[in-house]
C-alpha cells in the first residue's frame, strides 16, 4: 500500500537533494518516503539525520536485540513503514529471518530465548500508552545486559517510538524495502 502523505511529499531538488537521494539509493535501494516529508523543514531533517548517524555508532547493546526491540516497538505503534524498513535492516544485518518474522507475535512464538523475550516485553511496555515498564523487568534486563546496555536499549526504543509515531502521523506506509527478504509484514499479537 503506497503512502498517503498526510503531510505532502516535498519536491526534493538541488545539490543537497541529489546527494541525499544518491546516498539513499546506494544504501537502501530507494529514497525513504520520510525524506520527502522532512525535506519541508531542513533544520528538523538535519537534526534527525545527525542524531541517526550518532545512534548508528552505539555499540554496547547486541545489534540483534536492538533490531528485535525496534521492530517490536514499530509493531505496537502500528507503523507499517517502520516494520518494513526494520525487516529490511534485519535482513541486511544477517538476523535469523524466522525470528524476525515472529517479532510482532513474540508472545505466541517459541523461537525466542528468555533474554530476547524480556527485550521484546520491554519494547512492548515502553511503546504502550501510557508506558507500563515495571521494576522487575527493568532489573532482569540490567542483570542480564548491564546498565549501560539497558540505557542504550531504552533510548533505541524511545527513538523508534518517535520514528513510528512521526511516520504513522505523516501517513507513510510500507514501501517495499522488506521485499528483499520476502518477509510478510506480520500482525502484532496483543498482550
Amino acid at each position: 500500500m503506497p503512502s498517503t502523505f498526510r503531510i505532502p511529499a516535498a519536491t526534493m531538488s538541488g545539490p543537497y537533494a541529489r546527494l541525499l537521494k544518491s546516498y539513499a539509493r546506494r544504501t537502501w535501494g530507494d529514497v525513504p518516503d520520510t525524506a520527502y516529508v522532512v525535506w519541508h523543514h531542513k533544520k528538523v531533517m538535519n537534526a534527525v539525520l545527525g542524531f541517526e548517524r550518532k545512534v548508528a555508532r552505539w555499540d554496547t547493546l547486541d545489534p540483534h536485540l536492538a533490531s528485535f526491540a525496534q521492530i517490536a516497538s514499530a509493531a505496537v505503534i502500528g507503523c507499517s513503514w517502520c516494520m518494513d524498513f526494520g525487516y529490511f535492516m534485519a535482513h541486511d544485518e544477517g538476523l535469523d529471518e524466522a525470528k524476525v518474522r515472529e517479532v510482532p507475535r513474540w508472545r505466541e512464538s517459541d523461537v525466542f530465548t528468555p533474554l530476547e523475550r524480556d527485550v521484546l516485553e520491554y519494547a512492548d511496555a515502553m511503546s504502550a500508552t501510557p508506558c507500563v515498564v515495571d521494576d522487575e523487568l527493568s532489573h532482569r534486563l540490567q542483570d542480564a545486559l548491564g546498565v549501560k546496555a539497558v540505557v542504550e536499549l531504552t533510548q533505541l526504543i524511545a527513538l523508534e517510538n518517535m520514528r513510528s509515531r512521526f511516520n504513522s502521523a505523516a501517513g507513510l506506509q510500507s514501501q517495499g524495502f522488506s521485499d528483499v527478504c520476502e518477509l510478510p509484514l506480520a500482525v502484532p499479537s496483543h498482550a
